[in-house]
């Protein structure tokens, strides 16, 4: 047993094992020694986490089911309800998020993969959650042109303090399209409650753009944040191999995808040679090899003064947690966490309780709290 407790020579050190090969019991970073607490499992492909007034929690499944978790415990039938939806590659439920005032509205958002004739794309309904059905479901955003590619899909959502709905839409697989105003793949789109486009959105009077569009040039965000003092939102997107970017998004700003990269493409051949241009933003931060960056929150808890204000990243490819300490919005340091949990993090999100959730990305997936000692 003793050489099957190991140190690990990274920024967070592992104090103890529960058993050979299994991940630690207690976990110790540059500022928190901390534990994982398993809040439930038994999750296919848990997508996204949105905490209810009322101390439970909602849980998409990619596989197309809403769960509510009370009381700790997983209930045995999903929320009924949804609105019809598409499970294809990268596809599925996605995001959910609540209206700043669902205490009193019960309104909440979906972002899911829809299919018809025409092909697949990213969709956003709207309904109201009456128990354990949602009700009065309406479509309120669909980015089109669709296509037959199941990837890309994006579908990330965050509320700005206007109550104005930012959802994000990738590329779907198709490059140029990310360049291309009239076409909605590719950018974040700002939008009302009812789906109307926001007002002041920066290309409303532009002919031919989509007056939803509020940035462009996004390959593939998979993580979406307000930040907690500024109000500003916040985004990660996957890269190709490298590349993987932190944003924040800023009105009418092309963020370059694919004419500026700092990864390749998978196939190893260059997708372009330049790394910044005129008029294209410069990522905030980024990775390179790619860590396939998915969920993000900021800290804003106590029971870890040191980490306040610092953004958390969860990571797919490299199954890890990612500590940015921000200052003055510029990234100054970097920590990785929980490297030996052996789980793909799809979702990050801050708790009520004061501490961070975190989503496992399998076929038994798993709501995780992070809980300092």
């Amino acid at each position: 047993m003793a050489q099957c407790i190991r140190a690990l020579l990274v920024s967070a050190t592992i104090i103890t094992t529960s058993a050979c090969g299994a991940a630690p019991e207690l976990y110790h970073s540059e500022q928190a020694r901390f534990r994982l607490q398993t809040v439930a499992s038994g999750l296919e492909h848990p997508w996204s986490l949105a905490f209810l007034p009322d101390g439970s929690q909602l849980v998409t499944e990619r596989a197309g089911r809403l769960r509510l978790i009370r009381d700790g415990q997983l209930t045995a039938t999903p929320i009924a309800g949804l609105p019809e939806l598409a499970v294809s590659g990268q596809g599925g439920l996605l995001d959910v998020v609540l209206h700043p005032d669902f205490a009193d509205n019960h309104l909440l958002f979906l972002s899911y993969a829809h299919e018809n004739d025409d092909g697949l794309t990213t969709r956003v309904s709207r309904a109201r959650l009456e128990g354990a059905r949602l009700v009065d479901s309406e479509v309120i955003f669909e980015a089109l042109p669709r296509s037959g590619t199941s990837r890309h899909f994006a579908g990330r959502m965050a509320f700005d303090d206007d109550g104005l709905l930012y959802v994000a839409v990738g590329d779907r697989g198709d490059r140029p399209r990310a360049q291309d105003l009239g076409d909605d793949a590719g950018g974040v789109h700002r939008i009302t409650i009812n789906g109307d486009p926001a007002p002041g959105n920066p290309f409303q009077s532009q002919a031919r753009a989509r007056d939803t569009f509020y940035t462009y040039g996004n390959r593939n965000i998979q993580g979406m944040t307000r930040h907690p003092l500024s109000g500003d939102i916040w985004t990660h997107e996957h890269g190709p191999r490298g590349g993987d970017e932190v944003n924040i998004l800023s009105p009418g700003t092309n963020y370059g995808w694919p004419e500026i990269t700092y990864g390749i493409g998978y196939s190893g051949l260059a997708i372009t040679d330049k790394t910044e241009q005129p008029g294209m933003a410069q990522p905030l931060h980024y990775w390179d090899p790619s860590i396939a960056p998915s969920g993000m929150a900021f800290y804003t808890g106590t029971e870890v003064p040191g980490w306040q204000g610092d953004l958390f990243v969860g990571a797919l490819k490299l199954q890890k947690l990612v500590r940015l300490t921000i200052r003055d919005s510029q990234v100054v340091n970097e920590e990785d966490l929980i490297t030996e949990f052996g789980r793909r993090i799809r979702d990050v999100r801050m708790g009520p309780d004061g501490v961070l959730w975190l989503l496992t990305d399998e076929g038994n997936g798993e709501v995780v709290r992070l809980v300092p000692e």
